[in-house]
């Protein structure tokens, strides 16, 4: 059974854990944003510069994290997205 609290952000927005593939507490941790259909994802910076070139339309705000395979694995959703509905 999945172990599920909330963790507090600066904004004091909670954030549902989903879960983590850490024996210790440590990263990586995926987390849910309730009342969004995203999620983030907690993990050690990427820092190999030809990992980081390959990257595209990167903005500003962005960061990049590592995570293993095996936290989206065991925790990412397992039902199709919502189909998206365009206005024009």
């Amino acid at each position: 059974m999945l172990d599920i609290q909330p963790a507090q952000t600066e904004d004091d927005m909670t954030l549902r854990f989903i879960g983590t593939t850490s024996d210790d507490g440590d990263c990586p941790t995926l987390y849910e944003i309730p009342e969004t259909d995203e999620y983030l994802v907690q993990g050690d910076r990427e820092t190999d510069l030809q990992h980081l070139v390959c990257l595209r339309d990167v903005k500003p705000s962005e960061t990049f994290v590592r995570v293993p395979r095996s936290l989206l694995a065991r925790y990412a959703p397992r039902t199709p997205a919502p189909e998206l509905v365009l206005q024009g």
